[in-house]
């Protein structure tokens, strides 16, 4: 596949957007809870005390973590490249009765001076959507000194495992190799790009963007949990890490 990756996925996007209204929904009017297990936050404690925060969501999709954010105290922007789900998220503010700014903008580029937010979060959306050497130094510029980025998406292991076929769940296997790996092509209808990092090439990143990590958190979903996404099981995520967080504090 080829062709600029950020064209590709908000085409993806725009057409896949109504399909995530209704999980919007669902999850503006839920607590927090994080990945496609729906961890409680309370038990995976990636949120500081964001009171009076000015806060940055990195692909917002239908804005529901800058939703929690707002009801946490803070004064959330959510920025996405994607209008349809721009739309979506303007839709749950109006019935929600809860508005923050929405930004068309991609997590590369930020429309944004120098040192604007003390507090960035990407739950997917950028963390896996957007390039890792083009977006985290854009949330290293956009954050004060001292302020955090938290992100969470696909752990390595699970993308060392993962069949082509997205509807075919991960094996007890490695499939691919773990040198090199940064660009992922998805021939989906219609085709995706994403974007995972090996640990190392991660920390190497971060600590040159002048971050302090705080913690690496590998989500283990509960006996009995559910999800939608066909491409691994409860009984591979309860043995292996599906997906992490990292968190990060900006030096100064």
């Amino acid at each position: 596949m080829s062709g600029d990756y950020l064209e590709l996925n908000r085409h993806a996007w725009t057409v896949d957007a109504p399909n995530w209204v209704e999980a919007g929904r669902r999850s503006w009017a839920g607590e927090a809870s994080w990945g496609i297990w729906g961890i409680a936050e309370s038990e995976v404690g990636l949120l500081p005390d964001v009171s009076g925060m000015a806060t940055i969501e990195l692909g917002c999709g239908t804005g529901y973590v800058s939703a929690w954010l707002a009801r946490r105290g803070a004064l959330p922007v959510g920025i996405d490249p994607t209008r349809a789900q721009l739309a979506t998220a303007q839709m749950l503010q109006g019935e929600f009765d809860l508005r923050f700014p929405l930004v068309e903008a991609r997590a590369e580029r930020l429309p944004f001076p120098d040192e604007s937010f003390d507090f960035a979060i990407s739950e997917y959306g950028a963390a896996i959507w957007a390039d890792p050497y083009a977006w985290i130094p854009e949330a290293a510029r956009v954050l004060r000194p001292g302020g955090e980025l938290v992100f969470l998406g696909n752990s390595t292991l699970v993308m060392l495992c993962v069949e082509d076929d997205e509807n075919v769940p991960a094996a007890p296997r490695l499939r691919r190799p773990q040198f090199g790996m940064h660009r992922f092509d998805w021939d989906d209808d219609p085709p995706v790009v994403e974007f995972h990092l090996s640990h190392g090439d991660q920390i190497r990143l971060l600590r040159t963007c002048g971050f302090e990590i705080l913690d690496l958190v590998e989500l283990r979903p509960p006996e009995g949990a559910v999800t939608s996404f066909p491409w691994v099981t409860t009984e591979w995520a309860r043995q292996w890490p599906s997906e992490e967080a990292w968190r990060v504090r900006k030096g100064g």
